[in-house]
């Protein structure tokens, strides 16, 4: 197997491995930062009165569905995994919310003004994604992604990444040195000839969290999910302990410092 398609299928399996834990990953996972959303949407909103028609792509349970629809757009969810969409849809009734991929988005052409990615859009294959997702924009509507990365700036949480993930650890100061980004971001940065070259913002996040609950954060990110079951359970055992060991996090309800880092394109024009 060469170095693509082995790397397709590590994307492909780690990609497929969160259903399994569908409602800890909706009960866990961290918000996204409000301003984070607001920028993304911002060259579409205008004065902000509009509401625009947002898709949320790859939307899992639904996390940044519900801070768009708390904004005021109208969106629609689409999510490829049986597990994660009916959670989705327990957890929001209201919000239509369609099985589909980023490769084959189940709307119509010009239907959406955005399309937005929380926490997913290194998942997609960008080759038939970045066309999909252009035909279901409007001329100048926007393609975002968005991520929550730690904060390593501050030391406790920079170990803390090295601990857990890594040389796949997601921090502020890898992301800055590009070291944290796939070709996905990078893709979407040149902007091609879909999309204008994409700006980046960076967006201060902070969640309250416990030892015992950002534990169970971790355990649902797809490189634990696809370890085996004693190696996972060893390394959060490691985690707990060095929480249980810190003054910052030994004692109930802490602040875990979070950045929500996006990237904003715009379809071209013709």
């Amino acid at each position: 197997m060469d170095e693509t398609a082995e790397r397709r299928a590590v994307r492909l399996r780690r990609g497929s491995s969160f259903g399994a834990v569908a409602a800890d990953y909706a009960t866990h996972r961290p918000t996204y930062a409000d301003d984070a959303i607001r920028w993304c949407l911002r060259p579409v909103t205008g004065d902000g009165t509009r509401q625009v028609r947002v898709v949320d792509l790859g939307a899992g349970t639904g996390i940044l569905t519900r801070s768009i629809a708390a904004l005021g757009a109208g969106v629609v969810a689409v999510e490829p995994d049986r597990d994660m969409l009916a959670e989705l849809r327990r957890q929001l009734p209201s919000v239509r919310a369609e099985q589909g991929s980023a490769e084959a988005i189940p709307l119509p052409d010009g239907s959406a003004d955005a399309v937005l990615a929380g926490q997913a859009m290194h998942w997609f294959d960008l080759t038939a994604a970045l066309p999909e997702i252009a035909r279901v924009l409007v001329p100048g509507g926007v393609l975002a992604g968005l991520w929550n990365v730690d904060d390593d700036r501050v030391d406790w949480v920079a170990r803390l990444a090295e601990l857990s993930m890594g040389e796949a650890a997601n921090t502020l100061l890898r992301w800055r040195a590009s070291a944290g980004k796939s070709r996905t971001e990078a893709v979407i940065l040149d902007g091609g000839e879909l999309f204008e070259p994409a700006a980046e913002g960076e967006f201060g996040n902070e969640q309250q969290r416990t030892a015992e609950s950002l534990v169970a954060t971790l355990g649902t990110h797809s490189k634990l999910l696809t370890m085996d079951g004693d190696e996972r359970a060893r390394v959060l055992a490691r985690v707990g302990e060095f929480l249980r060991q810190q003054p910052q996090t030994a004692s109930g309800e802490f602040a875990l410092p979070l950045v929500t880092v996006a990237v904003r394109a715009q379809r071209r024009r013709p």
